[in-house]
């Protein structure tokens, strides 16, 4: 059984792991990038700076992803409690921000309060729409005109109603309205809700520190970078790449984007015409590097959500406070990443993006006139956010299914274009549940959502 992995992401390096663990020989991972990690990656600029492709945090519902990142970082890593807030209305107001809404201005919390009462005396009698109609049904126009759907045009930089409601599971928070109510008249904040109210992060190099070192641990000569793949002929089961080297394989589990491969494969015009159909977001990740030290009311921070027009970013993260080591200079520099979307429906230019982040931190007062600025950095990055839109699991299921009776399994962030599964430890496990279900046919979970279930334990994987 000859395994051809393309990606070297969390899940092309869980499922190498994985054929280690199960002592499977016959098999080859491909990446054509220069360092493994894919959108996991990490990058340190000119100035010293360490910068993650977008906010990433690590925490895990699988214990094998666990094993997996002791074994990456022994302990070299930072444990961290989650603060997250939202600017809005010239005030930080903590997150989940349905839960605090006493900090809000009066006439916001009596708005947002009446709506979430309309909204509980009058529970949908059909199931919603579209996303936009399940926020209006569970939060009522208040909340919503104030922060739902700002928010999530400026995230996901299309409109709410053209995303569907079978993505979200632990990704948004519900209501519930007598705690909501308690909380303003004790004027008390609850921040609490959700799986990553604690998290962890490397103490040195970055979230892309994880995959270049389980990277090194792979046999070095079943781990290749550099290759670039332009053909996959499905009835020979044969890559080509652009030094004009083919790769013959009997299973292919593959993350690149799922629209990209499909545009790549020889023989199936049954599948190759889906790709237009599928709808994805870029994203563009500045990062602002200090001198001096982070400010008082930052300090603390971990990332932050913003709704208004007044800054581009939806997303910016106190970078420093991850990882003292994300500085050239710990102890004497800060630094600062925002994320802006974009999308054919919501355009960014791209040569004006640096400054207009720049102004939208002094906006949200996050930068001050005595704020020294030596580090500006910028990368795009087209595929961002795989767009659960309205008909996705349709065009997604013929696509997936199309691929697997021709031995290839499209997997992870982008490879299965599941937003709701496509955090790293998901996208880790997988990699490892293709492999498992390719090798003693075991059935693969976490891709249809279902995180519950571990992989059965093997022999320790080995090392180069």
């Amino acid at each position: 059984m000859r395994v051809l992995v393309i990606g070297s992401g969390p899940t092309g390096i869980g499922a190498a792991c994985r054929l280690v663990e199960h002592g499977h020989e016959d098999w080859l991972l491909v990446d054509a990038a220069a360092r493994p990690g894919g959108l996991a990656s990490s990058v340190v600029d000119q100035a010293g700076f360490t910068w993650d492709l977008g906010g990433h945090v690590l925490f895990s519902h699988y214990r094998w992803f666990d094993r997996l990142m002791t074994r990456a970082l022994g302990d070299a890593w930072v444990e961290h409690e989650r603060e997250a807030w939202v600017w809005v209305r010239g005030r930080w107001v903590p997150y989940p921000f349905q839960n605090n809404l006493w900090r809000l201005p009066e006439p916001d919390v009596a708005a947002a309060v009446k709506g979430l009462e309309l909204a509980a005396a009058a529970p949908p009698s059909a199931p919603p729409a579209d996303f936009r109609d399940w926020l209006m049904g569970s939060f009522g126009p208040g909340l919503c005109d104030l922060f739902m759907l700002p928010y999530n045009r400026k995230v996901w930089a299309y409109d709410p109603s053209r995303l569907g409601v079978g993505w979200m599971g632990e990704r948004v928070a519900t209501v519930d309205l007598a705690r909501v109510k308690r909380n303003i008249e004790q004027r008390r904040d609850d921040v609490g809700w959700g799986p990553n109210a604690t998290f962890r992060f490397p103490l040195h190099g970055g979230t892309g520190a994880i995959w270049r070192s389980l990277f090194a641990g792979l046999p070095c000569d079943r781990a290749e970078l550099g290759r670039t793949v332009v053909r996959i002929d499905t009835g020979s089961r044969a890559v080509r790449f652009a030094d004009g080297a083919t790769e013959r394989y009997d299973r292919l589990i593959t993350s690149m984007p799922l629209d990209r491969l499909l545009r790549l494969l020889d023989d199936r015009p049954d599948l190759t015409p889906l790709a237009d159909r599928f709808v994805h977001s870029s994203s563009h990740i500045i990062g602002i590097g200090l001198d001096g030290a982070v400010p008082d009311d930052l300090r603390t921070r971990c990332w932050m959500y913003f709704p208004e027009g007044d800054t581009p970013f939806y997303r910016a993260t106190v970078f420093s406070n991850y990882s003292p080591n994300n500085v050239a200079r710990p102890g004497e520099q800060w630094s600062l990443m925002a994320e802006v979307s974009e999308s054919p429906d919501k355009p960014v230019a791209a040569d004006a993006v640096v400054g207009d982040t720049i102004r939208g931190f002094r906006n949200a007062r996050m930068l001050g006139p005595d704020s020294r600025i030596v580090s500006r950095w910028h990368a795009r990055l087209e595929h961002g956010y795989p767009t659960p839109w309205l008909g996705r699991e349709t065009v997604l299921d013929e696509a997936l299914s199309g691929l697997e009776e021709v031995g290839i399994y499209s997997r992870g962030r982008f490879g299965a274009w599941k937003y709701e599964v496509s955090n790293q430890d998901h996208s880790a496990l997988q990699g490892v549940e293709a492999v498992d279900r390719i090798l003693i046919g075991a059935p693969e979970t976490t891709v249809h959502g279902r995180m519950d279930v571990e992989p059965p334990d093997l022999a320790p994987a080995g090392t180069r």
